[in-house]
């Protein structure tokens, strides 16, 4: 039995999907099933049993002896999220309680981890950097390096576990995220409603207009990184889920563009003031603690995977 919490949202669902594809049948869902808008992201899969998140500890702690692995993607991932309450309730305490029954149960554990524990980037963007000197920007980072370092800090783990810090993930399933959804879904959209993207401009004298970068990584490499910690449970620690590389804005608009074969037609508008102090400019992960950790599978090409995401799933409105 293999456990995914956040099973309703954009990568648990396709973390699922892809489990049952390969032949993985005593799959067990856990989210708030309630929120009609991730509906489509689960509604091809047959033969999963779902719980409640609510009610998810207590059935841990009955079933935990059936149960093989967990993957705990389920989170509180809106950057924009003040209530702190709310945060270290979904994203601190509950991730408490599930490493607890981990241990109790000697049940390997994936979580979700977040590059926003990065903050700036002032110490660059190394897992191998302690929790401790890291300063996120906002609450949800806040409350995502909270876990990482009482991880950390505990002396009873579970057999295996790994956090993976998500860096800028996107790919399909992410139709029900809002602004929270990937800059490629909303330059999808904005060229298919107006013909034009908007970036921001530049407020920093080392990056032009467009030349803005972050670490973007395609979805099916993330579920590769998944699966091979699943199956490989090597080394147990945090661990970067980046592509390694760094790109451009414009980058990612041009290859929209191309994906839809139309000609690039990109404006730029400032950066709202209220974000511009806390803007990151640029963002790239560290892949040499993975790398060491045995997985040495090629990441998706940039431009290939969004033109990819575009043509295979944007355009058709397909699920993974």
């Amino acid at each position: 039995m293999i456990v995914v919490t956040g099973a309703a949202g954009f990568i648990g669902s396709c973390l699922l999907t892809d489990l049952a594809r390969s032949g993985y049948t005593d799959l067990v869902a856990v989210d708030d099933f309630s929120v009609v808008s991730k509906q489509k992201n689960y509604n091809n899969l047959s033969s999963i049993s779902f719980v409640e998140r609510e009610v998810f500890a207590d059935w841990l702690a009955v079933n935990g002896h059936q149960v093989q692995l967990v993957f705990h993607l389920g989170a509180r991932t809106n950057t924009a999220e003040f209530d702190t309450q709310l945060l270290n309730k979904l994203n601190l305490h509950f991730s408490q309680a599930v490493w607890a029954q981990c241990v109790a149960h000697h049940i390997p554990l994936i979580y979700a981890s977040s590059a926003a524990t990065y903050g700036m980037g002032t110490l660059g963007f190394d897992d191998a950097t302690a929790p401790e000197l890291l300063q996120p920007l906002n609450p949800y980072g806040v409350s995502k390096n909270d876990f990482d370092k009482w991880v950390l800090a505990q002396s009873v783990t579970p057999p295996f576990w790994a956090g993976f810090k998500f860096f800028n993930v996107f790919g399909p399933n992410e139709f029900h995220k809002g602004r929270m959804a990937s800059v490629v879904f909303h330059a999808f959209n904005q060229i298919r409603q107006t013909g034009h993207v908007k970036l921001f401009q530049s407020h920093h004298p080392d990056f032009p207009d467009g030349g803005q970068k972050r670490d973007f990584v395609y979805v099916k490499d993330v579920l590769k990184v998944l699966r091979f910690a699943m199956e490989q449970r090597k080394v147990s620690g945090i661990f970067n889920l980046g592509s390694g590389e760094a790109n451009t804005f414009l980058d990612l608009a041009t290859s929209v563009f191309e994906g839809l074969n139309l000609q690039p037609d990109i404006s730029f508008v400032p950066t709202p003031e209220d974000i511009r102090d806390t803007y990151q400019y640029y963002t790239q992960a560290s892949l040499v603690k993975l790398r060491l950790s045995g997985y040495n599978e090629p990441f998706f090409n940039f431009k290939d995977a969004v033109k990819d995401y575009v043509k295979n799933y944007l355009i058709t409105g397909s699920y993974f």
